[in-house]
């Protein structure tokens, strides 16, 4: 029975003093089949948490081994500042002298690049003229976002991380001399920080990201791993500090999680590309085919705030939570993000929404297991309204995009990003297992009978083989337009081969196929 009390305590209120942010996807080029590698001491026929052994006492070690010499993973702990709804960040000293900047840390992209001249909403940037170090490459590179765009220069110069691996590295870095809607008021990072794949860096894959040039330079382990703090947590700007997380570059850190970890195949290695399949909404199957969770593709992209659904997908959630969810009514405005919904001081309305869940594929493929996460993650607090009112969001979106996992989501677990056997890993990370309510859960093995045994459609192209594929249609094109220009003007040629005149015509087709 639905409780239509609750109903008097909700007020719903125009979201016009909540700025948020959401550092979406780009359109970029594809990349390699991921390939499979078992992990030493570990079957990939099974899907288990990683090969661990035990220390004295019990804590687990985790499968890759701290590299010798100069790292120690337990001093890049608590090295990110932010939350989920104005971004992750980590400082960095670029150049000489080192001039120090915070950058997003994004997992959804592949540049490095940083504010390079001002802006109203950063505080500072890099003045490339003030660094002896830096090197010009000569070329224009530019960056679209679903949500925003930058363009700039591409460079190299030296850096150095703040709780990070120790020394100085050589990596290629765009400096951003223009901007549209990219920076963002409220905001404490002055550049972005891509960890994706080589295939997504512009202006071509050739342009080596900063994880691998770091990999390659620090012969670090091709591992970097990811813990979110900002479970349950909003903070206003004067305070945007005070919450964080935690980068760990070259491995996985025991004391940032719980239990053991649960890996996924990449599927394909241009951004982190997993196969889910299936949805729960308080254990309630949504019962769609299982290609439309990852309709275009399904990424684990820790530069968008919110878990981000296909339209139909996100239509089916809000449909089975209204269901499920004790509220009699509900604003439309809530689930579209143009509204917050408050409550009373006081109350809390986190018991009200159902717990939700995704299935991914295991490293064996008949095999599954479920990520869940509790109200408090998607059902987020943003602002106290006239001292009596306690206002949250909706921390789930529709998108054109694909199912992006994004911060909503990732607060719940410690990532994974396993490059070198090509697989992404989940574990409860200790920041939600240390909230009021266990906000994230993983359970498994489960078969996976019940769904296809492929559930990327293979039919829908992704971009950068859409983009090849256009490319060449256009090229074939011209030079038929260009064949039949010139077979047009060979019989006047003929005629008046002692002329020098030129047709005005023919000439502007000709540059315009330059």
């Amino acid at each position: 029975m639905k409780l239509v009390a609750v109903f008097y305590v909700l007020v719903l209120v125009p979201l016009c003093n909540c700025r948020l942010i959401s550092i979406p996807l780009r359109i970029a080029n594809a990349g390699a089949p991921a390939r499979l590698y078992p992990t030493p001491g570990t079957s990939t026929s099974s899907v288990t948490a990683s090969s661990e052994v035990k220390r004295k006492g019990g804590q687990n070690l985790a499968l890759d081994s701290q590299p010798l010499g100069t790292i120690s993973f337990l001093e890049m702990v608590n090295n990110l500042k932010g939350d989920s709804g104005r971004g992750y960040y980590m400082e960095l000293l670029i150049g000489t002298p080192p001039q120090k900047l915070n950058v997003l840390v994004d997992t959804g992209s592949s540049n490095f690049a940083v504010a390079g001249a001002p802006d109203p909403y950063v505080v500072g940037y890099f003045d490339s003229a003030l660094s002896s170090t830096y090197q010009s490459l000569g070329l224009d590179v530019s960056v679209r976002y679903t949500q925003g765009s930058w363009s700039g220069e591409l460079g190299k110069d030296i850096i150095s991380i703040s709780g990070g691996p120790n020394g100085s590295f050589t990596v290629n870095i765009a400096t951003i001399l223009e901007s549209d809607n990219f920076f963002l008021p409220d905001i404490n990072w002055q550049g972005i920080l891509g960890l994706a794949y080589s295939a997504l860096a512009k202006p071509s894959s050739s342009v080596e990201p900063f994880f691998d040039s770091i990999v390659r330079e620090a012969k670090i382990e091709n591992v970097f791993s990811m813990q979110m703090c900002g479970v349950g947590v909003a903070l206003p700007p004067e305070e945007k500090d005070a919450v964080g997380g935690s980068l760990i570059l070259g491995g996985i850190e025991p004391s940032l999680y719980t239990g053991p970890i649960w890996y996924t195949p990449v599927k394909e290695e241009w951004y982190y590309q997993v196969e889910i399949l299936k949805l729960e909404v308080g254990q309630q199957n949504l019962n769609l085919d299982c290609r439309e969770y990852n309709m275009d593709k399904a990424i684990v992209d820790s530069g968008t705030t919110l878990l981000r659904l296909p339209e139909k997908v996100f239509i089916a959630i809000v449909e089975a939570i209204t269901r499920i969810s004790p509220i009699a009514e509900f604003s439309s405005g809530f689930w579209t993000g143009s509204q917050l919904a408050c409550w009373a001081k006081g109350e809390t309305p986190l018991s009200l929404f159902p717990k939700l869940s995704i299935y991914l594929r295991g490293m064996n493929s008949s095999q599954s297991f479920r990520l869940t996460i509790s109200s408090e993650l998607y059902i987020q607090y943003v602002a106290e309204v006239r001292d009596s009112l306690d206002c949250y969001r909706f921390g789930i979106a529709p998108s054109s995009n694909g199912l992006i996992i994004g911060a909503t989501f990732m607060e719940g677990f410690y990532v994974i990003f396993d490059r070198a056997h090509a697989r992404v890993g989940f574990a409860v990370s200790t920041c939600a297992d240390a909230s009021a309510s266990h906000a994230s859960e993983i359970a498994g093995p489960f078969s996976a009978a019940d769904v296809a045994s492929n559930c990327i459609a293979t039919s829908s192209f992704s971009e950068p083989v859409f983009w090849i594929i256009s490319y060449v249609l256009m090229s074939i094109c011209g030079t038929a337009l260009l064949i039949l220009i010139v077979l047009l003007l060979l019989p006047e040629q003929c005629c008046r081969r002692n002329s020098n005149e030129v047709n005005d015509a023919s000439s502007l087709i000709r540059h315009r196929w330059k």
